[in-house]
């Protein structure tokens, strides 16, 4: 019997896939889950927020602690919306800055302007440096889609599409809910569960049978909050037991991890 009449069973997706067996669907996170981007991400958060930090501490003659691309990226900017991040992260400074306007230019003091240098300086980083899909995540997606079950990738990230494309794994996944569909349905971003409850309702999936991969705390609260089936945190930065306590019901270093063994 072959593996894809198996899973209808229920097998493959509990044997094969190391999902419980009435999972139908499954949610990807982009960076740091799908591709290697999560890097690029917290390269280009570190300068923004560092070249205004530095600034700021030269006007006011406070001394320059610079953004940890580690402990600040996880707790403050990762699997959040840019503007979303950039707030959280000046608050835990004790910074207020206006809002601004979409067409602040990169770089202006305003939780706009800082979102829109970050985000330019990713979009370099990435024609320069390209994208590369983590090859277990690919094979584990590969499996998923010859099992029969239903694929979306969630991001906040405004360039998920060209981000998929570019890594050439577009073609894997079923349904797209990225940061600009978000703000089209004024979805809120993680850790609110909207944007995954969004990508379970474009597969036809109910939350409860469908499983959700993901690299960030606020992803783990998303998958919990909006009451998904099974949560899978990926452990790419040495968090396994921050995941484990946000609620990842197995967490595992690489998802082709998950895959049984011939």
């Amino acid at each position: 019997m072959s593996r894809v009449r198996r899973s209808r069973a229920g097998v493959t997706v509990q044997r094969v896939l190391g999902l419980p067996r009435d999972v139908v669907a499954c949610l990807f996170d982009l960076d740091g889950v799908l591709t290697e981007t999560a890097t690029l991400h917290a390269a280009a958060w570190k300068a923004t927020f560092d070249a205004f930090l530095r600034r700021r501490a030269e006007e006011h003659g406070t001394p320059f602690v610079p953004f940890d691309e580690v402990a600040d990226y996880d707790a403050y900017v990762d699997g959040r919306p840019r503007r979303e991040g950039v707030e959280a992260f000046l608050e835990a400074r004790g910074v207020h800055l206006p809002d601004g306007a979409p067409a602040d230019p990169p770089g202006r003091p305003t939780v706009q302007g800082l979102a829109r240098a970050k985000n330019d300086r990713v979009l370099r980083m990435i024609e320069q440096r390209g994208v590369t899909p983590f090859p277990g995540s690919v094979r584990y997606v590969e499996a998923v889609r010859d099992a029969g079950l239903r694929r979306a990738v969630v991001s906040s990230s405004a360039n998920c599409k060209a981000v998929l494309r570019a890594a050439r794994i577009d073609a894997l996944f079923d349904a797209v809910v990225d940061g600009a569909l978000a703000a089209e349905l004024q979805l809120a971003g993680k850790p609110a569960p909207d944007t995954y409850l969004a990508a379970a309702r474009l597969l036809g999936a109910e939350p409860a049978h469908a499983a959700i991969f993901e690299d960030a705390r606020a992803g783990v609260r998303a998958g919990r909050a909006g009451g998904f089936g099974f949560v899978v945190g990926v452990d790419r930065s040495h968090q396994a037991a921050a995941l484990r306590s946000e609620g990842a019901d197995v967490v595992v270093e690489d998802l082709g991890q998950l895959l049984a063994t011939p």
